[in-house]
């Protein structure tokens, strides 16, 4: 069962408890991401992610891995475009423990200069690691010349210069801004007492600040193109995408649908049309990233560099007949199983459920039980499919990005009309 408090505060609680297994899973999640930055100072929010692990009044950096260890516990957290998160997994008697310890850590950082200095270069050589792998490299280079000047376009980790110039005072003012009650929201999944924790919760969180940051957010303004940036690669990276949809349109689990049929599973026509049948990449998918406001539909694949014309030639030909032609009902009903079992899947682990009860509460403002899904999926007909394509793809919509060596220019927009 899962139940929902609000305390005077603010601050949110989410648990579901899951009486049959011995773990539980916390989760403190931000709602506020790399979106929400100030553009001069790109990256601080990956940045306090960072240091929120180097040290409190209470705990050296040595202290927090060494406390992790001793109750055998799993910590970790990340940051994304419009949330962070910091969650810990422990077995149940050590959950009084863990919430002390998130607490203690997205409360009280220190922000110590000296351990400031050391984290960004960390995080510098965090950047070069995306440069040097180029699979990543090109979807943030779609992503930017997509979304140009919008902070959706923006690379999480910042750049080598906005790091830099990150002061200890910039990252407090931040801190102080972002990590209040209204935006915080606490999930747990497991074997746990509701009223046990949140006893725990409103002791160990009676710190928080209370005042409410203010935004204006804008929705980005998609800009398509044909982009070609030469590296000394073996392979040439390509991604082509387009507009999708916003997290809570009424149409996403046609367009879960639609993306599982083409390219989002080993039974798709891409994987099927590109790889198995004519070898031309090794991997070869599509994928959907929705926000707030807006959604991106992408296409990734890796080939030789003299296949990369071709295989655009494929990706906008499956497009074209996903316009043009409704999907077989074995086809559909293959996809919409497809959807159903690895939604069920994932929630089998205390922590997935916890990351449920969060992105459902930010997304939606309400939790969608996996039933609501799994009836969602059910609904969804040919027709739905076919018609949310034609919305989707169209002329002019297709931006693609290709990463590797120099191209002879056997690739032109004239490929991309649909």
């Amino acid at each position: 069962m899962i139940i929902r408090d609000v305390f005077s505060s603010g601050l949110r609680l989410l648990t579901e408890s899951m009486p049959d297994v011995r773990s539980a899973s916390l989760g403190v999640w931000l709602a506020r991401g790399s979106r929400h930055e100030d553009q001069s100072h790109e990256g601080i929010a990956h940045l306090a992610e960072h240091m929120l692990f180097k040290g409190t009044a209470r705990r050296s950096a040595q202290d927090i891995a060494q406390e992790v260890d001793s109750i055998g516990g799993q910590l970790d957290a990340f940051t994304a475009k419009e949330c962070g998160s910091y969650y810990i997994k422990v077995l149940d008697e050590h959950l009084p423990r863990a919430v002390d310890l998130l607490a203690d850590l997205v409360l009280r950082p220190e922000f110590r200069p000296d351990d400031l200095e050391k984290e960004k270069r960390v995080v510098l050589e965090e950047i070069k690691m995306v440069e040097d792998i180029p699979d990543d490299l090109v979807h943030e280079v779609f992503t930017a010349t997509f979304w140009p000047e919008h902070p959706l376009g923006r690379s999480i980790l910042g750049s080598p210069d906005s790091v830099t110039g990150i002061s200890q005072e910039a990252l407090r003012g931040f801190f102080t801004r972002t990590y209040v009650s209204s935006n915080l929201v606490i999930t747990a999944a497991g074997h746990l007492d509701h009223a046990r924790l949140r006893d725990l919760i409103e002791e160990a969180f009676d710190p928080v600040k209370v005042d409410p940051d203010s935004l204006d957010l804008q929705p980005p303004l998609p800009d398509p193109r044909l982009v070609v940036k030469d590296r000394e690669l073996e392979q040439s990276h390509l991604c082509l995408g387009t507009s999708g949809y916003p997290q809570d349109h009424e149409d996403r689990y046609a367009t879960y649908v639609l993306n599982t049929v083409f390219g989002g599973s080993m039974s798709s026509r891409l994987f099927q049309n590109v790889r198995e049948k004519r070898g031309l990449a090794y991997a070869v998918s599509s994928g959907l990233m929705s926000y707030r406001d807006a959604g991106v539909l992408t296409v990734y694949a890796g080939c030789d560099p003299a296949a990369v014309s071709r295989v655009i030639d494929l990706i906008v030909s499956e497009l074209r007949t996903l316009r043009r032609d409704s999907v077989p009902d074995s086809e559909l009903q293959r996809a919409k199983d497809h959807l159903k079992g690895n939604l069920v899947l994932g929630l089998e682990s205390t922590t997935s459920r916890m990351s449920q009860l969060a992105r459902s509460e930010l997304c939606f403002g309400r939790q969608i039980d996996l039933s609501e899904h799994l009836a969602a999926i059910d609904g969804v007909g040919a027709d739905d499919v076919q018609r949310v394509a034609a919305d989707l793809f169209s002329n002019g919509s297709l931006g693609v990005t290709v990463l590797g060596p120099a191209s002879d220019g056997s690739v032109s927009e004239s490929q991309l009309s649909l």
